[in-house]
């Protein structure tokens, strides 16, 4: 076995991710759910002995010092892939996370209205939102794509690893690696100001510092992408001013409310028919008046305010899902688990039937 062929097989599979963890056998992430490839357990030594010949010397040297490394590796021309090795209590393990080689466009994902409204704006910042492994960095890719192709410009990409590789088309492209070719976030972000470039996609925001010098280049007329782990529109925005110290937060909020041009909070549900999953979105998109929210922390009103601007192409996350969900593509308990406000959306007529079915059915028994 040779981990090219395990990185085949997950790519034959259409999976997503590949887990090798000693005393197990490989194991592929396909539509949301972990499978063996396989009946045979690895051992530490046919892990590291798959995983080494992938590293540098001086990864290596990293892997050994400190049981812990990220980094990008490209299987061919089929995929990229995002790698984390890893020491634990059974011996050395790690996770290959697939990124595909061709970029999907909007048209390709289908997305909603307001994420390709969000990818025309010209500056301020654009969070994109999630759990891990919801897709928040193929929807970016999508977004970057856009820009690429329809207008001029300076596009820097930031990322630990970097992941999608995009070509030239109409936008000058520069990727940094966060430890590769810059030490830290930070210290990309701080010098992304001398680099003249027109849109910065920033992988993942880390610490108040770095969240902040992200608004600072916001407010200077530079387009930002980044992403935060949260599920809503409202609870990244207060997630954002809370990282801080208590003394800095309405100075924070201040920066946030004028350079926060948009939200797209994503989750990814199995479909009804199990051939894969869909993403839900969530849009928050900018105003005066969202402005005045922020100032004044009534993050608790954004709700209110997402459902008042359909017409400007803002969507609720579970009016995402009603119509997944009425559309027939998603089962009512899976959206059910991804609702924000579960007991109201349980009681919609359209979810509340399908539910009320849904334990009507009889259950074959084992036999």
């Amino acid at each position: 076995m040779t981990i090219d062929r395990l990185f085949d097989r997950l790519l034959e599979k259409s999976g997503s991710d590949l887990h090798l963890s000693p005393g197990y056998p490989p194991m592929l992430r396909i539509r949301g759910q972990l499978v063996a490839d396989g009946e045979r357990p690895l051992s530490s030594a046919d892990i590291e002995a798959l995983l080494m010949p992938l590293l540098s010397p001086t990864q290596r040297h990293q892997f050994t010092t400190t049981g812990d490394l990220d980094f990008a590796h490209a299987h061919g021309v089929a995929a990229r892939f995002r790698a984390n090795y890893m020491k634990k209590l059974t011996g050395t393990g790690a996770v290959f996370r697939a990124i595909p080689t061709k970029i999907l466009s909007l048209d390709d994902l289908k997305v909603p209205a307001g994420i390709r409204k969000l990818s025309e704006i010209k500056s301020g910042l654009v969070l994109v939102t999630g759990p891990t492994g919801s897709g928040k960095s193929t929807t970016l890719a999508a977004m970057i794509d856009h820009i690429n192709r329809s207008r001029p410009g300076h596009i820097l990409t930031i990322e630990d690893p970097v992941e999608f590789v995009h070509t030239p088309r109409r936008c000058l492209i520069t990727h940094k690696e966060v430890g590769e070719h810059v030490p830290t976030f930070l210290d990309a972000i701080r010098s992304a100001g001398r680099e003249n470039a027109d849109v910065i996609l920033v992988g993942e925001l880390r610490g108040a510092e770095t969240m902040k010098a992200a608004l600072q280049l916001a407010s200077f007329g530079i387009l930002i992408y980044a992403t935060v782990h949260t599920n809503s529109a409202a609870a990244t925005i207060d997630r954002y001013v809370n990282a801080f110290p208590a003394d800095q937060q309405s100075q924070v909020r201040g920066l946030l409310a004028d350079s926060l041009v948009g939200v797209v909070a994503q989750q990814l549900i199995p479909k009804a028919d199990g051939s894969g999953r869909v993403a839900a979105h969530e849009i928050l998109i900018g105003s005066l008046a969202l402005t005045s929210l922020i100032r004044e922390g009534k993050t608790q009103q954004i709700g209110s305010f997402i459902q008042a601007g359909t017409s400007e192409g803002m969507q609720s996350m579970d009016v995402a899902l009603e119509k997944y969900v009425v559309a027939g593509t998603i089962k009512a308990q899976d959206a059910l688990e991804k609702a924000l406000d579960k007991e109201s959306f349980g009681k919609l007529p359209s979810i509340a039937s399908q539910l009320a079915h849904a334990q009507t059915v009889p259950i074959e028994p084992f036999l």
